[in-house]
């Protein structure tokens, strides 16, 4: 059964949609006024996973695509914090932080992509 939009997890990736956008688009003007490539790749990537929060948190559809949705938020997370940890802080965010954020976001949209096969109950 999809769930209502309006509904908590459909709320919490709305959100998430607008503040990646928003990061997205200032994380591009830091990059671009202070270099760091990290800082280019974390915003870049934030821009382009933002509309698809938006979408799944405004039409619902099913479980499987918000799950799909959920690891690619916690993938961004984990990326992109490491990305802007290397180059804000000089660290990294903990071991393995990128490389387990970029298989979250690959497992991510995989599991979108099986959303398409789960058959919608009335």
């Amino acid at each position: 059964m999809a769930e209502h939009p309006a509904s908590g997890s459909g709320r919490t990736l709305v959100f998430a949609g607008g503040l990646c956008g928003a990061a997205g688009v200032a994380l591009s003007a830091a990059a671009a006024h202070l270099g760091g490539a990290f800082v280019a790749t974390a915003a870049s990537f934030l821009i382009m996973h933002a509309p698809v929060f938006l979408a799944v948190g405004l039409i619902g559809v099913n479980r499987v695509l918000r799950i799909g949705s959920l690891m690619l938020l916690v993938g961004l997370l984990l990326f992109s914090g490491d990305l802007l940890a290397r180059d804000f802080l000089g660290s990294r965010l903990f071991p393995m932080s990128a490389p387990i954020g970029g298989t979250l976001l690959i497992a991510g949209w995989l599991v979108i992509a099986a959303s398409a096969l789960v058959h919608q109950r009335s």
